[in-house]
């Protein structure tokens, strides 16, 4: 059995997991903790004190008495917001007080754009339009060129949580570009999962969303790789060997 731990703020569409758990379909378990949220905001001062490392601290230790293997913060803009290298120090801090390796959304997203060969990428991300221009500097410090971004300028996770797949598949279409290799979309709080086939069907290109590449990079920091074609192209394509 592999225990995987994610850190999730507060309560919007945390219930991707347990499905992601069903569709993995082999020996792995998926735990999660919540975490206080504060306020919220898809602000800046307030995404920043939402990841907060003593605030993600409190939520470890769940965590560890569940066996997790490695732990995850579930959460992309409370990473990304603090730029690469306060994100790096975030998630020092995270594997410091878990006492196993870790990582956040935020990185996962650019580990799994290199899975699925995307070096250009199109966002389609419901922040307002600050912090999605926060996302793409992000990506682009980690070799990742946004050619494309549109924001839908949702303020509250609670708004994001309610939306579906007419909502989520007419965004991602406004911000896909022939030229992008991928479709990212960045917010925890959006309900993918279900929708992963339909994205890639209507896109005819991989989709990467929140909480799949979440689950990806916790799997990929305990060397597991699990066909599961449910989860789109990201959870079947071979790893692609850079030149």
């Amino acid at each position: 059995m592999t225990a995987l731990g994610f850190l999730y703020p507060g309560h919007a569409a945390e219930d991707d997991y347990p499905r992601i758990e069903q569709l993995l379909g082999s020996d792995i378990r998926v735990d999660v903790v919540h975490t206080d949220i504060g306020e919220d905001a898809h602000r800046v001062d307030a995404l920043y004190e939402l990841g907060e490392p003593e605030r993600l601290a409190r939520g470890v230790e769940g965590l560890r008495l569940a066996g997790a293997e490695t732990v995850v913060w579930a959460c992309t803009s409370g990473g990304f917001v603090r730029g690469w290298e306060g994100a790096h120090e975030q998630v020092r801090e995270l594997a410091r007080a878990a006492g196993t390796p870790a990582s956040s959304t935020s990185f996962a997203f650019v580990h799994a754009a290199a899975e699925v060969g995307a070096r250009r990428v199109a966002v389609a991300a419901t922040y307002p339009e600050d912090v999605t221009g926060l996302f793409t500097d992000f990506l682009h410090a980690g070799k990742v060129e946004a050619v494309a971004a549109r924001s839908a300028g949702i303020v509250t996770a609670a708004e994001v949580g309610t939306w579906g797949e007419t909502e989520i598949l007419a965004l991602a279409r406004e911000a896909d570009v022939p030229e992008a290799d991928a479709v990212l979309l960045p917010d925890t709080a959006l309900h993918t999962v279900s929708h992963l086939p339909a994205l890639e069907k209507h896109l005819g290109k991989p989709v990467l969303t929140a909480n799949q590449v979440t689950v990806w990079e916790a799997l990929r920091l305990t060397d597991r790789r699990v066909n599961a074609p449910a989860l789109g192209a990201l959870f079947t394509r071979e790893p692609i060997v850079q030149a």
